[in-house]
């Protein structure tokens, strides 16, 4: 097994921009992340959420040029929210997921959120087991609902 504290030291991780968002698709897509490229993740729509701030790309690079990771944050105002995190299949198992996750809580804390959520799909069992290995809760009594604009009712 190797020492995580030496894996981290090959990583680093900085904010993306809108020019990198073909690399962070491309990522999503190799790590057989689900996401909408044509819909909530268009490129022109995710640019222009990192523009104005509500939203926030963190990608893990190894040895600061192959991008071996990536994390959507976002904030409601009252807590941080973790999404799309994705990990290259090459670089799993490397601590790059504890990595953004410990970079998204500091960014977190930083704007004074005292809880960081996520939401997980339930096939997505690696993903649960991450968060949980990471000391997030798991609460089964809450329901997650949504309705789509466009949609039969809307």
């Amino acid at each position: 097994m190797k020492n995580n504290t030496l894996e981290y030291l090959e990583f680093s991780v900085r904010e993306l921009d809108e020019r990198d968002l073909p690399a962070v698709h491309a990522l999503w897509a190799e790590a057989g992340l689900p996401f909408h490229p044509e819909g909530r993740d268009a490129l022109p729509r995710m640019a222009e959420e990192l523009r104005g701030g509500s939203a926030v790309l963190l990608g893990a690079f190894f040895h600061e040029t192959t991008l071996a990771g990536v994390v959507l944050l976002t904030d409601d105002g009252r807590k941080g929210w973790i999404n799309r995190l994705a990990v290259k299949p090459s670089f799993r198992r490397r601590g790059v997921g504890k990595l953004l996750i410990a970079q998204a809580e500091a960014l977190f804390r930083g704007r004074g959120r005292g809880i960081v959520a996520c939401l997980i799909e339930d096939w997505n069992e690696a993903s649960l087991a991450l968060f949980q290995g990471e000391g997030y809760e798991l609460r089964k009594d809450i329901f997650y609902l949504r309705k789509v604009p466009g949609g039969a009712d809307w």
